[in-house]
């Protein structure tokens, strides 16, 4: 399927990957390895996806760095991490490591965003355009974009009028930026807010947080990279990956083996404080029923206020800190280092917008109802427009010129994840309806990748061009992440994760919540009975 100059419907390359972070280094790595001609597309400048763009102060990985990686005998131990949770630099410096080791890089257009991409049933191929101006076809199209890629953009009245500086941490220039006796304000306090605030409170002359809703926060426990349990990986890299795949997140943490109504309360905040020193986000399966069950859930909430009372000294702050209105884990838990103990410093001031809501940016800072801060900067941690933002961005059509998500107004609809019907030849790594933002990304992606470098195979050997999901099999497997997600907390709450129908407030929760483990022996079947689900052409 590659040019050979005698067929006017040619075909450049036999698959495209857009993006350039964990999932599109592996893809092209591995679609090689399976004798296609790939190329790959980066609107960055590098290698990195989320972790180039993602290079704020504080910016770090909560999964653990021995498991956050490529579990690959190829690779593994060949790069050592300096901490249990690496940084950002670090993480950035791996995957270059990694495309260089996977031999990837020349086969990447970086600085060039794909602006569309055109099925045409009668090569069963897509067009696709590039922001350079050029175009290919390709057979196949991947899209590794990730699902936390796209970002949200600051929609604040005046903020063209600001005469300072203001930046995003999901796309931080990689220019330095000023910090040092700044006053700064930060507005957004997610995952990426509490990760950058500790950072940036060490070089402000005064920094403002502003909070619009509390956030759970727990400590990562952060440690150099133990020696000897980095040798016992090594040693056995594959029988590591098939432990990982078989568990629920992708990780080891531990997970609650008992209901908190079957322990007493001495044994529950035992528990309760273990799991606390191991840190990360092993808070989120103390009980076995904690996601599901209000009272159990409020048990592990209720730890997490006071371990918040106990730090921030404080008492007015601390309570403006805690969470109340949401059970714990119901949104993504935050992993933190320092997180509370920034509020002790006497540089740093919290303001609650839900009291006090910002009316606008100002030449000169911000504008509450109530107050007007004077700053010299201003950072936006709003997080990202999940799941589809980097697909609607894309432009990718049918021959009816739809797009994929056009028919997801009720929320997603897909096949495991991968694929969604009317759309041949597209692949979307980690997608709705996959454990994705669940479970550890990097080995979701290695997943996916070998089950569509797998499906690629199939098809080749069996002379197939195209393969789509059915109907059926995407309706199926659509109930079925329902029924997953149907008795979590979670699906009552407000949070990236849920796709709320505004005419009758029904809810889709958007990955799948049954667990990594079981999502992985459904697949497994699925090719075992030759790609059962999907229908060739």
């Amino acid at each position: 399927m590659t040019k050979d100059g005698t067929n006017s419907a040619v075909t450049d390359y036999d698959v495209v990957v857009v993006g350039a972070g964990a999932g599109g280094i592996f893809a092209v790595h591995e679609f090689k390895e399976k004798g296609l001609s790939v190329l790959g597309l980066e609107s960055g400048s590098g290698f990195g996806g989320v972790w180039f763009h993602n290079r704020y102060p504080g910016a770090r990985v909560d999964v653990e760095s021995y498991f956050y990686c490529y579990v690959d005998p190829k690779i593994y131990s060949e790069w050592k991490w300096s901490e249990r949770y690496a940084a950002q630099p670090e993480i950035l410096a791996y995957l270059n490591f990694a495309a260089d080791k996977y031999d990837v890089r020349g086969n990447y257009k970086f600085s060039t965003r794909m602006t569309g991409a055109q099925w045409d049933p009668s090569t069963d191929s897509y067009t696709i355009a590039m922001s350079d101006g050029k175009a290919v076809t390709a057979r196949v199209l991947v899209m590794a974009t990730g699902q936390l890629s796209e970002a949200r953009k600051p929609s604040f009245d005046g903020l063209d009028d600001f005469k300072g500086e203001w930046v995003q941490t999901s796309h931080w220039p990689e220019h330095p930026v000023a910090l040092k006796g700044k006053r700064i304000a930060v507005i957004g306090t997610g995952s990426s807010g509490v990760q950058v605030i500790p950072q940036l409170a060490k070089e402000a002359e005064r920094l403002y947080v502003f909070q619009r809703t509390a956030n759970y926060s727990v400590p990562a426990q952060n440690s150099p990279m133990d020696e000897g349990r980095y040798q016992d990986i090594a040693r056995g890299v594959e029988d590591v990956w098939r432990e990982l795949v078989g568990t629920f997140s992708g990780t080891r943490n531990p997970r609650g083996s008992a209901r908190a109504a079957d322990m007493s309360p001495e044994e529950q905040q035992q528990l309760l404080q273990e799991r606390w020193e191991h840190g990360g986000h092993t808070m989120n399966s103390v009980f076995t029923d904690q996601s599901s069950n209000a009272d159990a859930n409020a048990i592990v909430a209720e730890f997490v206020r006071d371990k918040v009372r106990q730090t921030v000294k404080d008492p007015a702050v601390a309570e403006k800190l805690i969470p109340t209105e949401y059970p714990i884990g119901s949104r993504r838990l935050c992993v933190d280092i320092g997180y509370y103990e920034t509020y002790n410093r006497d540089n740093v001031t919290l303001v609650n917008v839900k009291a006090d809501p910002i009316e606008r940016i100002t030449p000169h800072g911000i504008k509450t109802r109530d107050q007007e801060f004077e700053v010299d900067l201003i950072v936006f941690a709003l997080g990202f427009d999940a799941f589809t933002g980097a697909l609607d961005q894309s432009n990718i059509r049918n021959e009816k010129g739809e797009q994929p998500t056009d028919k997801w107004d009720r929320g997603p609809k897909t096949f495991l994840g991968l694929m969604t019907t009317g759309f041949p030849n597209l692949f979307i790594v980690t997608g709705p309806g996959s454990p994705s933002v669940l479970a550890n990304m990097i080995l979701g992606n290695m997943q996916h990748v070998r089950f569509i470098a797998n499906a690629l195979t199939y098809m080749k050997d069996h002379g197939h061009t195209r393969i789509e999901p059915t109907e059926e099999a995407q309706t199926e497997w659509t109930a079925h992440v329902a029924d997953a997600a149907s008795k979590l907390l979670r699906l009552g709450v407000e949070n990236y994760m849920v796709h709320v129908n505004k005419d009758d407030q029904s809810r889709t929760f958007i990955p799948y919540a049954g667990g990594l483990d079981k999502y992985v022996a459904r697949t497994n079947a699925v090719e075992e009975n030759g790609y059962q689900g999907f229908a060739f052409a």
